[in-house]
Parts: structure tokens; C-alpha cells; sequence
């Protein structure tokens, strides 16, 4: 996802992708399972809904930006 407009700065989608993948990094040791859920629930309680929206979009469009456990929690996400 390279949307950065100078160096060093991140764009917004890559801002989330970022948070995204570091909230699932850092549950990982919980399992796959239930770090998708933590990472899930994490995105719902503190995420505003134009960032939840966001994530979506970029799943959708960009599946291989995110790791596996952020993806399936975005999927969660997504689905309910």
C-alpha cells in the first residue's frame, strides 16, 4: 500500500493497515482464534466508524496488505 505522500508520512489506509496488523502482532501468542476475536472486538470498541468503514474497503480491495489474523478479524468485522 505505498500512499505516502512525503517521507516518512503515512497515508490514512496505511495508517490502519499498520494499526491493524500491530494490534494482531501483539495478540498473536493468544492462538489464532481468539486473537482474531480480540483484534475484532478491539476494532469495534475503539475504532470510530469511519475507520471501521475504512478497514473494510481496504480488506476488500487490498487483502494482502493485512496478516492473516487482522484479515479474518476485519472479516468478523465485516460480517456482522
Amino acid at each position: 500500500m505505498s500512499g505516502t505522500h512525503e517521507v516518512g508520512v503515512m497515508s490514512t489506509a496505511d495508517r490502519l493497515v499498520y494499526m491493524a496488523n500491530q494490534i494482531a502482532r501483539n495478540l498473536a501468542a493468544e492462538g489464532d482464534e481468539r486473537a482474531t476475536d480480540m483484534v475484532a472486538e478491539h476494532i469495534r470498541s475503539f475504532w470510530d466508524p469511519a475507520m471501521r468503514r475504512n478497514i473494510i474497503k481496504l480488506a476488500r480491495e487490498c487483502p494482502e496488505a493485512l496478516s492473516p489474523i487482522a484479515f479474518a478479524a476485519v472479516g468478523r468485522i465485516d460480517a456482522s
